[in-house]
């Protein structure tokens, strides 16, 4: 009988990781984690580190501060850190193993591509963009593609906003409930010389007022498909796009997101009104006006088959599912 192939997850915490690492355990691999309270390492013990990498099938690393915070000085250095630091650190573990991982699957995101309202942005033809989001995306790659590392095939995975029970649509679907789930409307709103200076203000681009700023997504179970697509493909390498290949846009996906929860009108917010709430609830505007125009060009050429291709059917699964297990937990319910 033959061992099961180990799979490390590092920065397993969210649900993305949780989802990963259910998956792989379902079809019987076994599954280390590494984090900053472990369970199996700690970014704090390279020893650790690398002797879950050693024999290593599979490494993916999902590690890195969430975005949703406001772009201050230290949630800056902390968003570039916990990406740099815990990459590097899992390039050291690879390159003194004995036995490296076939393949290391890096974080990555759509957000590295410019503000895109007049064309989409592939892997061969799109253009990087320019302040502090991308300035991180771009270090990240960097660093994560940097050096040789001959026994291990690297993909940097350059994820939409991840559609599931959890994560970024959380707040969307809390906004349509509470009838606020209207589109959200750029505009003019003054900077400061450090905001500009540190890349974090949104510059307003008239092409994509009015809630018509693209919106890529990427449903969560296709998160999963497509690492064990990758898995399957040795000729996949470098940069590859994790987004289906329908996006919409700002106005259209929020009113989706009404229909899903059954709210049938929803107040549209102002720049003015997301900028001010933003600091609030201590986030930036960012995360919902820019415009997000990205298609998985390589994917679909190497043949894979997106489960989810529209976000209507993304959302209808996303909220039935909910729906369903609330449902169960209610008293009486079988």
């Amino acid at each position: 009988m033959t061992d099961p192939r180990r799979v490390v997850i590092a920065g397993a915490s969210g649900f993305i990781g949780a989802r990963l690492a259910d998956a792989f355990r379902e079809e019987g691999a076994e599954v280390a984690l590494i984090g900053r309270a472990g369970p199996d390492a700690r970014w704090n013990d390279p020893a650790a580190i690398a002797a879950l990498v050693d024999g290593a099938d599979l490494l993916i690393n999902l590690a890195g501060k969430s975005v949703n915070c406001r772009y201050g000085p230290v949630n800056r250095a902390e968003i570039f850190r916990s990406r740099l630091a815990t990459t590097r650190a899992l390039h050291e573990a690879i390159a003194v193993a004995a036995h490296p991982p076939r393949l290391w699957i890096n974080s990555s995101t759509a957000t590295i591509y410019r503000h895109a309202d007049d064309r989409a942005m592939t892997e061969s033809t799109g253009e990087i963009g320019e302040g502090f989001s991308v300035n991180v995306a771009t270090s990240w790659e960097e660093e994560f593609l940097r050096g040789g590392l001959p026994g291990t095939r690297r993909v940097a995975l350059r994820m939409a906003i991840v559609l599931g029970d959890g994560g970024a649509l959380t707040p969307i679907l809390a906004l349509a409930r509470a009838g606020f789930g209207g589109p959200q409307f750029d505009g003019h709103w003054p900077s400061t010389p450090g905001r500009r200076a540190a890349g974090t203000h949104h510059r307003f681009r008239r092409g994509s007022s009015g809630g018509r700023q693209k919106f890529s997504w990427v449903h969560l179970d296709d998160v999963v498909r497509i690492i064990r697509f990758l898995d399957a493909h040795p000729e996949i390498d470098g940069a590859v796009n994790a987004a289906a290949p329908n996006p919409t846009d700002n106005r259209t996906f929020m009113a989706s997101a009404r229909r899903a929860v059954g709210v049938w009108f929803g107040l549209p917010t102002w720049r003015w009104m997301l900028e001010l709430g933003s600091i609030a609830i201590r986030t930036e505007t960012e995360l919902v006006l820019k415009s997000r125009w990205v298609v998985p060009e390589r994917l679909e050429a190497a043949g894979y088959e997106f489960a989810f291709r529209d976000h209507e059917g993304a959302l209808a699964d996303i909220v039935g599912r909910s729906n369903e297990r609330n449902a169960r937990r209610l008293p009486g319910v079988v």
